[in-house]
């Protein structure tokens, strides 16, 4: 009798202490793990989680997180997995408002990030680019910009003037992050046939100062004497170069077709190019007249369709104006949705006319490029060059070419 009423008060008192929440630490340790497990494994594995009866479900402590990644994820699970739309899994009264709300107060900002991309990318819930208030209240960034170019066909009114002033944010700061290095690239790169002077360092011709001062030795004193330095001059602006442009709108291209944009539009506002730009899928659509501002190039573009890349390497062929000092870029993944021959062909009369020209399967900062793979090979053995670059490797491509 002892011995249970012993056992009784231990019972009793390890009862009081998990509901005033004084724990010893291995049990608190325990009680923490089956949280973390219950979280990550969902409601669903909550009764195999507490079947020994030692710990009850009353102790889970992320309920309130629990509520708001089951609103997003529990839409993985339908009937097929054993589970009824009305089966009690998750609550019913979060809306996408107040949960977008709840979101931002419980996780940090890289976190809501990918809630957010998630829940537009993969569940479809649009009701966040449809809704001004929700619009606006989102994180502008490159995961956005991609999502409203996807629904703008959707978007009225209010809502489409809003996200057009979001892509606007986005573009203008991407612009800035891109426009001072495809400057410094293009028209900074150095003549040697031509002196400056402005005087600084990275101008300095170190050769021809040498060069020219070699008379100045001192052969007593054994001493280089410098009367003169001598500097390069920066690439003339007359003479402009061409720049031909093609970017291919299908859905894969995303990235690529928004980078495209942005830097035709940086190209145009310089001097020392003549930069021509159009978009294409079956049909082809010109948008050079429009390169002053990059939103409204990018609120034209029409994700998706068929590629007919022949097609288009045929449109640019009638910008070329002077064959010898023009640069033709075609922005594809190569997956011809035409006899594949015609575009070689194209390819090939291109470049026997004396123009550079440069295929990107790829023109983006993630470095992922899924494209045709024997055509690039074939186009390279041709004498293109064939690559996926950053926006920065462009100018700087670019920038080699016309010096």
């Amino acid at each position: 009798m002892e011995v249970n009423m012993n056992e009784a008060r231990r019972d009793q008192r390890d009862q009081n202490e998990r509901l005033t929440g004084v724990t010893t630490t291995e049990e608190r340790s325990a009680i923490e793990t089956l949280n973390r497990w219950r979280l990550i494994l969902g409601e669903s594995a909550e009764a195999g989680l507490y079947e020994s009866g030692r710990y009850s479900s009353d102790e889970f402590q992320y309920r309130e997180l629990d509520e708001i990644l089951g609103y997003l994820y529990n839409r993985e699970y339908g009937e097929e997995q054993g589970y009824r739309k009305k089966g009690g899994r998750g609550s019913s009264d979060l809306t996408v408002p107040n949960w977008l709300h709840k979101v931002r107060d419980l996780f940090p900002k890289s976190t809501v990030e990918i809630l957010e991309k998630q829940a537009l990318d993969r569940y479809g819930l649009t009701e966040l680019l449809t809704d001004k208030k929700l619009l606006e209240s989102l994180e502008p960034n490159m995961n956005l910009l991609k999502n409203i170019m996807q629904f703008k066909g959707r978007m009225k009114g209010d809502v489409l003037r809003s996200a057009k002033d979001i892509v606007r944010t986005i573009v203008e700061d991407l612009r800035k992050k891109l426009e001072s290095h495809a400057r410094a690239s293009i028209m900074g790169k150095r003549s040697r046939y031509a002196t400056s002077s402005v005087r600084s360092l990275r101008n300095l011709n170190f050769k021809r100062t040498i060069t020219r001062n070699l008379k100045n030795y001192d052969k007593q004193k054994r001493r280089f004497v410098i009367d003169r330095l001598y500097f390069d001059g920066n690439v003339q602006q007359y003479n402009k170069w061409n720049i031909i442009i093609g970017v291919d709108e299908s859905g894969s291209m995303m990235d690529s077709v928004i980078y495209s944009s942005v830097m035709a539009s940086i190209f145009y506002r310089l001097n020392a190019l003549r930069t021509k730009l159009f978009i294409f899928d079956t049909q082809v659509v010109d948008l050079s007249d429009r390169l002053e501002d990059p939103v409204d190039v990018l609120m034209n573009v029409q994700l998706g369709g068929g590629t007919h890349i022949a097609k288009a390497l045929r449109y640019g062929e009638t910008l070329i104006e002077n064959p010898g000092k023009t640069i033709y870029i075609l922005v594809s993944d190569l997956e011809e949705g035409y006899p594949i021959n015609q575009m070689y062909q194209a390819c090939k009369d291109i470049i026997d006319a004396g123009c550079k020209l440069l295929v990107l399967t790829a023109l983006d900062f993630n470095g992922d490029s899924v494209y045709n793979k024997h055509a690039a090979q074939t186009l390279a053995n041709m004498g293109a060059h064939v690559a996926a670059i950053t926006p920065n490797e462009l100018a700087e491509w670019i920038g080699d070419i016309i010096t």
